[in-house]
């Protein structure tokens, strides 16, 4: 079997346990994925079965969206939603201005540091 498979990744799993599992289930030897999706999150996850593998520096050249929720005024250990809360502040004066100055920074060509 070969081709390229669109799976919407459920939050709790990694990337490698979705590619796991289509092994398995679908008895297939050769499968991976374009890019990776962090267990916290959910999403589009490229799975790549037999000859397909070979196309993933094709699929993962390109560029990629992201949509998320934020939650404003909390720090945590891990810098994101699963951590442990450190502190917590009153976000209530915080604009939308605010926001899309810090999202410009988001913008464009970045080299992606991700959280710990």
């Amino acid at each position: 079997m070969d081709g390229i498979l669109i799976v919407d990744k459920p939050r709790g799993m990694t990337s490698h346990d979705v590619v796991d599992f289509i092994r398995k289930h679908f008895k297939i030897e050769k499968a991976g994925h374009a890019w990776t999706l962090d267990p916290a999150v959910t999403g589009v996850l490229v799975i790549l079965i037999g000859k397909a593998t070979k196309r993933s520096f094709e699929l993962t050249s390109g560029d990629k969206e992201y949509e998320a929720t934020i939650t404003l005024g909390r720090k945590t250990d891990s810098g994101d939603a699963e951590g442990k809360v450190l502190s917590e502040s009153d976000a209530s004066k915080i604009t939308e201005e605010d926001v899309r100055h810090v999202f410009k920074s988001f913008e464009g060509e970045i080299e992606q540091v991700p959280p710990m």
